[in-house]
């Protein structure tokens, strides 16, 4: 199985372990002695995956009575792994944690097996490990393994496990957890902090807000109510003290601002609203001199809203406060700075949220985008009028899915590849279809083209070919689909909605497609047989290439970073050192971080590649630049030869990050297409109804303050793949690449 993919599927698995009962934070069953009569898991262990049978064995154990099996069922699909996994409370003091078992494999192939060690906070992961990058296959008897973590001071949650993907058996035992290496037993806890807003349980059960008419004037209202709950959340330093629940302050105060009868009235509650939170202290504001601005805090609405006097003086207090770097709401993670959102319930319950949670998760969502978006200077519309178009849309969602195509509509409005309804969510998965056509679409010179074939031979029996242009599906032309498609399609740019709406063009609900198709200059209308995602991979497009390195001649090497290895690096870099070029293809998601790593084998001496902006607590809205980075090192005998990096709409985040460090590499030439157009590190967060999305967290630029997002990385040389070309099975770009190294 795909490593990526399945890590992407550990990720996911939220709504499950959190219905797990809490576990006591000093007594474990990490021997697995501990059982219940007719319970096939150990006491506190429970499953994550599908398609494998995990059980308890007395006869193969490393020590004690028993071990976990974890083997393949009948129902196992190409997209399964099976895990046996443990949730513990974060409530212990340290900077490392490691976790250690024994593991004994027999025939594993076609997947891995690894121990998982994930950290949450309190909105998501924070640190993740499942040991699928040492790609451990094959038969070995029982050998302890371990991973090793980060242990962050905001963790809430931590969770074990072992995992088996592909076929063949794994048992494990005897897990052991150590904290700056000292077992978990004995490790200090820390004294939890209690916040008032933690206390507030009033609308646990709902806001108790009712569907309401809507006029003009209510929904201006509306608009302010989000902008000043949302400026008061991040800026109001009791809230940041964590003294107020401020989801269920909104509950209290949307029911005032319904039945108010003019602006005069509103501004006047607002104001008293605000005094009601409690006195702080105000500070002299200085210009920062030691930082440059890229982005400031779009706080213009509050002279220029036409509010009341008293309102703007109490929210221009408000603003002069007195603010630290600690805050109940929002957090920077430590290193690359990307905002953590704190404390943001799921609500994970409700999957159609009422109507208060749906004005909820839209003000959520909006002022993050407000105040913690690197790049919302590029959204290229003024992100106040969209709050307000959005209101109606959420008030009036009558269903769940129409509540979830709102947030994806709201998501796409910010261009940002990142940002998405991620995870496995059954509502959307219905609605977009569960059955697909076995074959892989990619728009090729504006076209829908077939390109390859999830399964060879359903692909065949589809009467599809590579090469063939699809031009209509159930009578609708492919033109009328995008562009229906396309506000529901987050991204950067529209190449790459293209690339998500092309994975998406033949799926359905139903058994069969009408697609018609050109071939050759000639039509035809055939019916195609759909299938589940247990008859056809659809996860293909994620499996990469079983070698990261080649030699096309013996003048020529190629490496593919989909899945390379730091520590391969040596004797492929000793291996090429006399050759006329490398090509490094970046259509693909980098399996191992070789920025740094590589980068010192291409550069003659440390070269800058990539400057930051990152955001800020004290003032929010505010994005610094705040340091640039080089790759390389000094080194003479640096590879000498041309450098052609490979790029498309495949080519995204940390794959763009990398060829950004290349490019500076003498001799180094990008050709290809634009790409995916999001980098920087990702933060998630979680809006009413369980909904996971994420936005990019920092800003990335080139070291002259070039932007990259959206843009993407533009190549120096433009080359697109071409309908004949696919028709010829021609890799058009590689073929480029060569023929540039072959030119003295």
């Amino acid at each position: 199985m795909n490593k990526t993919f399945l890590t992407f599927l550990i990720f996911i698995l939220t709504a499950t372990i959190y219905s797990q009962s809490k576990t006591n934070t000093t007594e474990f069953n990490f021997g697995f002695e501990k059982t219940t009569p007719n319970k096939k898991l150990p006491e506190k262990w429970f499953q994550w995956g599908s398609g494998y049978n995990l059980s308890i064995d007395t006869i193969i154990k490393h020590s004690g009575k028993n071990s976990v099996l974890i083997q393949p069922s009948d129902n196992i699909t190409s997209n399964s792994f099976g895990c046996i996994a443990h949730k513990i409370p974060a409530v212990y003091q340290g900077k490392e944690i490691e976790l250690r078992a024994y593991m004994k494999l027999k025939d594993v192939k076609e997947g891995t097996i690894g121990l998982m060690l994930r950290i949450d906070g309190s909105t998501g992961i924070l640190q993740f490990d499942n040991m699928q990058q040492k790609n451990i296959q094959g038969t070995s008897d029982w050998k302890m393994y371990s991973v090793k973590l980060p242990y962050p001071n905001n963790a809430k949650t931590i969770y074990i496990g072992a995992l088996l993907s592909g076929t063949g058996q794994l048992w494990v035992d005897d897990f052991e957890l150590l904290i700056d290496g000292k077992d978990i037993k004995k490790a200090k806890q820390r004294e939890p902090k209690e916040y008032k807003a933690d206390k507030d349980n009033e609308f646990d059960k709902g806001s108790k807000i009712e569907a309401f008419k809507h006029t003009e004037e209510k929904l201006n209202d509306l608009k302010i109510l989000g902008m000043v709950w949302g400026f008061l959340k991040y800026y109001h330093p009791n809230i940041a003290a964590g003294d107020f629940n401020w989801d269920y302050e909104l509950f209290r105060v949307i029911p005032q601002i319904i039945e108010v009868k003019n602006s005069s009235d509103r501004d006047n509650f607002l104001s008293n609203w605000i005094k009601s939170l409690g006195d702080f202290k105000v500070t002299k504001k200085t210009k920062d001199k030691n930082n440059e601005i890229k982005i400031s805090p779009d706080l213009d609405w509050i002279t220029n809203s036409n509010l009341t006097v008293d309102l703007v003086s109490q929210l221009t207090k408000v603003k002069n406060a007195k603010r630290t770097d600690e805050h109940y709401y929002i957090g920077l993670f430590d290193g690359a700075g990307n905002p953590e959102f704190k404390n943001e319930k799921e609500y994970s319950e409700m999957k159609y949220p009422d109507t208060g949670f749906r004005l909820l998760s839209l003000y959520r969502y909006w002022n993050i985008i407000q105040y913690y978006f690197p790049y919302k200077n590029l959204i290229e519309e003024d992100w106040k009028d969209v709050l307000k178009e959005f209101i109606p849309k959420y008030i009036n969602a009558t269903s769940e899915i129409e509540y979830k195509l709102a947030v994806l509509e709201l998501i796409a409005r910010v261009h940002d590849t990142h940002a998405n309804i991620w995870g496995q969510d059954e509502t959307l998965k219905n609605y977009w279809g569960v059955n697909y056509a076995p074959v892989k679409i990619t728009f090729i010179e504006n076209k829908a083209v077939v390109t390859d074939f999830y399964e060879q031979e359903l692909g065949k029996k589809s009467v599809l070919q590579i090469g063939d242009v699809i031009t209509t599906i159930n009578n609708k032309p492919i033109e009328e689909i995008v562009l229906k498609k396309l506000k529901h399609t987050p991204a950067s740019n529209y190449p790459t909605q293209l690339r998500d709406i092309a994975r998406n063009l033949l799926r359905t609900n139903d058994t069969i497609l009408n697609v018609e198709f050109t071939r050759d200059g000639t039509s035809d209308l055939r019916e195609i047989k759909t299938y589940s995602t247990d008859k056809i991979n659809i996860y293909k497009r994620y499996q990469t290439q079983d070698t990261c390195f080649k030699f096309i001649n013996s003048e020529i090497a190629y490496l593919f970073p989909g899945t390379i290895k730091n520590e391969y690096l040596p004797s492929i870099m000793a291996g090429i050192q006399n050759t006329k070029g490398l090509i490094i293809d970046f259509r693909c998601y980098p399996s191992d971080f070789i920025v740094f790593s590589l980068g010192e084998y291409l550069m003659p001496k440390p070269i800058e590649f990539v400057k930051f902006t990152k955001g800020n607590i004290k003032t929010p809205g505010t994005f610094f630049y705040k340091y640039t980075l080089k790759a390389g090192r000094k080194n003479k005998d640096y590879y000498k030869g041309k450098v052609l990096i490979l790029i498309n709409e495949k080519t995204q985040s940390q794959a763009e990050y990398t060829t950004m460090a290349f490019r500076v590499a003498p001799g180094a030439t990008v050709i290809g297409s634009t790409t995916a157009g999001a980098d920087g590190n990702v933060s998630q967060f979680y809006l009413p109804g369980g909904i996971r999305t994420m936005i990019s967290g920092i800003g990335v630029y080139y070291p002259d303050g070039r932007e990259t997002q959206r843009i993407g990385i533009v190549p120096d040389i433009k080359v697109k793949p071409t309908i004949e070309g696919i028709k010829l099975k021609k890799d058009e770009l590689l073929e480029k690449a060569i023929e540039i190294i072959n030119v003295k």
